[in-house]
């Protein structure tokens, strides 16, 4: 099942273009490089200066280190649409999951650190090849260098929305910084329990995070906005991700959506396997079941949701 989007009625025009104007995206910049004198811009808050290449939990100096960036076809719908989504793959993370499927960059840092001039570069690169968006994947921890970076691109030619693809152990603050810049949040809500965030992160914090990060950032950005193709402009997109024995939480998640707004588009992934270290705990080493996500998407539909992406995976154990 999908709902309606609601559609953009007059031209788009991204918001970082406006902040880029009138200064704001200045300021902004300016914040995040002092955050980082004694960083604090994801709830970890190491106070490690990062100015003077310090690192702290997310391993990462001033510049941000890059995976690996393409059209990627595997996103939700409306952000892939005929030419796909612009996606940047950002090295390391604040919130390292023992069981992430992109173990190797997260936890292991597979990448190359960029400067801002060449992070601008692949934004716009993404754009000539027609993706039709640029989507940030785990980019809480390098606000600094991408802010530096869009001015760049912003300035050159960048017209297209920004993704902001995080995990959701975001800090307030930095999520308000954002205001008037991101287009597009896309927070994957992983956890509900205490217990099982500390278990799984070793931040038993994850849960409020995740709920104060979400309401903000609905409060910029409203629900899902398409042009007339059904390309996302703005708005709020949610994933959560299934897992085994319920150790997401999921009744309780699509509760939380629910309260928000009912209209929230929202992504169930049912794509969990075990990774990384998932296996040290039983629970987690093994792939869902087909009845653990239908039970999810009824926990959902129970609520009141009903505005589901398009793009499922039907392989089950």
């Amino acid at each position: 099942m999908s709902g309606e989007i609601d559609l953009i009625k007059n031209k788009f025009e991204p918001v970082y273009l406006k902040s880029l104007k009138n200064g704001q995206l200045d300021e902004k910049i300016s914040i995040a490089k002092e955050s980082l004198k004694a960083c604090d811009l994801c709830p970890r808050k190491c106070g490690v200066d990062r100015r003077s290449e310090q690192t702290g939990f997310c391993k990462t100096g001033i510049n941000a280190k890059i995976s690996s960036f393409n059209a990627h076809f595997g996103e939700e719908s409306p952000l892939v649409g005929k030419n796909g989504s612009g996606t940047i793959f950002f090295t390391h993370c604040s919130l390292l999951c023992n069981f992430c499927q992109n173990y190797d960059i997260s936890h292991l840092g597979d990448g190359i650190e960029q400067s801002k001039e060449v992070l601008a570069s692949i934004m716009l690169k993404l754009q000539e090849m027609g993706c039709h968006n640029i989507n940030f994947v785990t980019p809480s921890h390098v606000i600094y260098p991408i802010l530096s970076a869009l001015k760049i691109a912003a300035s050159n030619g960048l017209t297209i929305p920004l993704v902001y693809n995080t995990s959701c152990y975001d800090s307030i603050n930095t999520i308000k910084l954002l205001d008037n810049v991101i287009d597009i949040y896309m927070p994957d809500f992983k956890f509900w329990s205490e217990k099982i965030a500390e278990k799984t992160c070793n931040a038993p914090d994850y849960p409020e995070k995740a709920r104060t990060a979400i309401k903000e950032m609905y409060r910029q950005v409203g629900d899902l906005k398409c042009d007339n193709s059904g390309i996302a402009q703005r708005g709020l997109l949610v994933r959560h991700l299934v897992m085994p024995d319920n150790w997401a939480g999921t009744k309780q998640v699509m509760k939380f959506i629910a309260g928000i707004s009912k209209n929230t588009y929202i992504n169930i992934m049912p794509q969990y396997r075990p990774c990384g270290k998932a296996d040290e705990f039983t629970e987690l080493s093994r792939h869902i079941t087909s009845k653990e996500f239908a039970n999810a998407v009824s926990d959902a539909k129970n609520e009141g949701l009903y505005n589901f992406d398009k793009r499922r995976a039907f392989f089950f154990t």
